[in-house]
C-alpha cells in the first residue's frame, strides 16, 4: 500500500522541507536559483518570503535575496517555480541587510522593487 503523504504531486499543499532546494525558473524556461528557505510569517502563518540562492559556482559565491512569495508559481511541468523576476532584478536588488528580517521600512522597498503587494496587507 503506498503511503499517501510518499508523494505531493497531485497535492494542493506542500512540505517546506519540499520547497528548500526547488529550482526557480524564469518565464521562458531559464534556471536562476533555488529556494534555500522559505520565511513565515509568526502572527499570520503567511509565506512572506522564500529565500532564493543565485549566481555563484558550485555553491561558491552564491547570493541569497528574499523573493516575496506572490512572485512565484509552481509549474507541474518544470516541477519548480517560475517568476516574473528577471536575472537583472535579482542582480540588482537592494542589498540584503544584516537585519532584513526587522525592518519593516526595508521590506516595503523590497516589495516595492518587485511589484509585489506586501504579505501583511
Amino acid at each position: 500500500m503506498m503511503d499517501q503523504f510518499a508523494s505531493s504531486a497531485g497535492q494542493p499543499q506542500i512540505s517546506s522541507k519540499d520547497v528548500n532546494g526547488t529550482a526557480v525558473f524564469s518565464p521562458g524556461g531559464d534556471k536562476l536559483g533555488h529556494i534555500d528557505e522559505l520565511m513565515i510569517d509568526k502572527q499570520s502563518g503567511k509565506v512572506a518570503y522564500a529565500v532564493m540562492g543565485f549566481g555563484g559556482f558550485l555553491g561558491m559565491g552564491e547570493d541569497h535575496h528574499p523573493i516575496p512569495w506572490s512572485k512565484l508559481r509552481y509549474d507541474t511541468n518544470l516541477d519548480g517555480y517560475v517568476t516574473d523576476i528577471t536575472k537583472e532584478q535579482l542582480e540588482g536588488a537592494p542589498a540584503r541587510r544584516d537585519d532584513w528580517r526587522r525592518d519593516r521600512q526595508w521590506e516595503e522597498g523590497y516589495f516595492t522593487y518587485y511589484g509585489a503587494a506586501p504579505y501583511w496587507v
